[in-house]
């Protein structure tokens, strides 16, 4: 989450009543006036007092009047306070938490399937949009080769690569005995563990003949093999579930405006750019209000995201795309409670985690 932007500005009560506005918008959608604050929120002040109050927050920037009645909506700069400063804790219910290690535990070892669970449970759990993402990664190489002769043309290239087993077939106009296998095997873990694509280079290729000899003739296809495997590797991954709910909130009522946000989850490339690289760093809930977004069709919107590790890396991201007036609170806590059961499940490092909201930290 965003470092909070505290405001000396604001004394306990404006605290009181700017939050107040916001849980009571995020409810109802709806402006919200003095009258409603004295009757409905128990804040010891006149309506009066409370007039003046909230006229003061909107010269300070943290509230709108969108109508010329009284009542009043957040802005982005409210919400970001309310954020990082005012918001509760959001405890989990039993029966959520259950629900998400339950569900989880039955895909203990297949990453993409828990992933997916996740998301399909994110878009459930807090009625907007969810989305995973498998980050681009910016080094990918392999760990370890080996060769597999299948018959006298053809053999199989098994490649590890972060833990996972990739293969290429291996065809040849020439035979391919097996000690040749073995002699390719070795050079190959000799000189490529460890290289990215783009550290392969003519010297190492010539290098690799030179120890295959008469075999030689295999070294091309099989170097340029690897060279396709890594390069469809690291291209990352941005899954959507949900993409309907955003319907369901007046914020994406003009068609053009929704027309944009469908076109930049179909074509993909631009968020996926953002979140690969945010993926990468904190480890904390990302928040990103409105215009805090760096794509402009976003400025109405807010993401929310967490990334996902396995033996202390991150390995993807869980997240939440919705309306500005979200129920930050709900969400929040879903994102860290998904996170940390697909850390569980992929045998991260353990926490001891309640589904609560974290604290924020300066």
């Amino acid at each position: 989450m965003r470092l909070s932007r505290g405001d000396n500005r604001l004394n306990e009560r404006k605290k009181l009543i700017l939050k107040a506005i916001v849980d009571a918008h995020i409810a109802n959608g709806e402006p919200v006036g003095s009258k409603y604050l004295t009757l409905n929120k128990q804040i010891a002040c006149s309506s009066a007092t409370i007039r003046n109050e909230m006229a003061e927050l909107e010269e300070m920037g943290y509230l709108e009047q969108p109508h010329t009645s009284a009542g009043r909506i957040p802005s982005e700069a409210g919400y970001r306070f309310y954020v990082d400063q005012l918001i509760d804790r959001y405890n989990l219910t039993q029966n959520e938490i259950s629900e998400l290690k339950a569900v989880l535990r039955q895909r203990q070892n297949e990453l993409d399937a828990i992933m997916q669970t996740a998301v399909t449970l994110a878009a459930r759990l807090t009625n907007y949009t969810a989305l995973s993402v498998k980050p681009r990664q910016t080094r990918i190489s392999v760990s370890r080769f080996e060769i597999m002769r299948l018959d006298s043309t053809t053999a199989v290239l098994i490649m590890l690569i972060g833990g996972i087993v990739k293969t290429k077939y291996i065809r040849s106009d020439r035979p391919i005995p097996q000690d040749a296998a073995m002699l390719l095997a070795g050079a190959l873990n000799a000189r490529l563990t460890g290289l990215t694509a783009d550290e392969i280079t003519m010297p190492i290729l010539m290098e690799m003949e030179r120890m295959l000899g008469e075999y030689d003739f295999l070294v091309s296809p099989v170097v340029k093999a690897v060279c396709e495997t890594i390069s469809v590797f690291d291209g990352g991954e941005l899954r959507f579930e949900g993409i309907n709910r955003l319907l369901a909130y007046p914020d994406y009522y003009d068609m053009d405006r929704l027309r944009e946000m469908l076109a930049l989850f179909e074509k993909k490339e631009t968020l996926l750019e953002v979140l690969s690289e945010e993926a990468k760093g904190d480890d904390r809930v990302q928040v990103f209000i409105g215009r805090e977004n760096v794509v402009k069709v976003m400025d109405n919107s807010t993401l929310i995201f967490k990334t996902v590790t396995q033996n202390g890396k991150p390995v993807g991201a869980i997240g939440v795309i919705g309306p500005t007036r979200m129920d930050y609170r709900r969400v929040i806590a879903t994102i860290e409670g998904l996170t940390k059961s697909v850390t569980d499940a992929l045998g991260g490092p353990k926490d001891e985690g309640t589904g609560r909201l974290p604290d924020h930290k300066d």
